[in-house]
């Protein structure tokens, strides 16, 4: 849960969205008790359920009056420490591959290198709290750390045992879909995406109007 109080920091005009996000996580851990993601191969994917909602209303509070709300209580300081719990992710993530639970391709050892993020986030932070790192500086940012979770989030799906797995037929990504490491993707990584999605939006706009 220390992502959602990161982000709820970031967004404190969020509450309702929080409340949502908080009963969506305690779903998705009684789901996973119960066994309901047990089989990923019966059509259609049960790993939609976990998912798709998500980027829904990743979309939803990412357009018109929405955003605009978001942006007048927003701190974009705030919310690049959000990143930092991606640091503890890609231990919990070696930590599972070492009990074969998750292939190699997900940790830093194989393709995951989402690790940087969660290192860089906190000194990119206070640069940018301190006006050492430009909009443009932390908008670029964004851009590649966005695209390393991505990049992750693609491999771990496709290395799930669903009956379009391309990756780790040898050892598949089975963690994701047990209590409580389906909070990774159920909750962790939409909020993580979400605050890059928020926060590019928002240094989009100010670099616009500064040119």
């Amino acid at each position: 849960m220390t992502t959602v109080g990161l982000f709820y920091r970031a967004n404190p005009g969020l509450r309702t969205t929080i409340l949502l996000i908080l009963v969506w996580s305690v779903l998705q851990c009684v789901l996973a008790i119960l066994g309901f993601y047990g089989d990923l191969k019966r059509m259609p994917p049960p790993l939609l359920a976990i998912l798709l909602p998500p980027f829904i209303l990743i979309i939803y509070g990412s357009t018109g009056k929405r955003l605009r709300r978001i942006e007048s209580q927003h701190n974009i300081v705030r919310s690049t420490w959000v990143h930092s719990v991606r640091l503890p992710v890609e231990i919990v993530l070696f930590y599972l591959y070492s009990y074969e639970m998750v292939p190699q391709l997900m940790t830093f050892a194989g393709r995951n290198f989402d690790i940087i993020a969660g290192i860089s986030a906190p000194f990119v932070a206070l640069l940018y709290f301190r006006d050492r790192i430009s909009d443009l500086g932390l908008f670029l940012w964004n851009v590649v750390c966005l695209g390393l979770v991505l990049f992750i989030l693609v491999n771990g799906v496709l290395s799930t045992e669903v009956p379009f797995q391309q990756f780790a037929f040898e050892q598949p990504n089975k963690a994701v879909t047990l209590f409580p490491y389906v909070l990774l993707p159920a909750t962790v990584v939409p909020l993580v995406i979400f605050s890059h999605v928020i926060d590019l939006l928002i240094l989009g706009r100010k670099i616009n109007r500064n040119d």
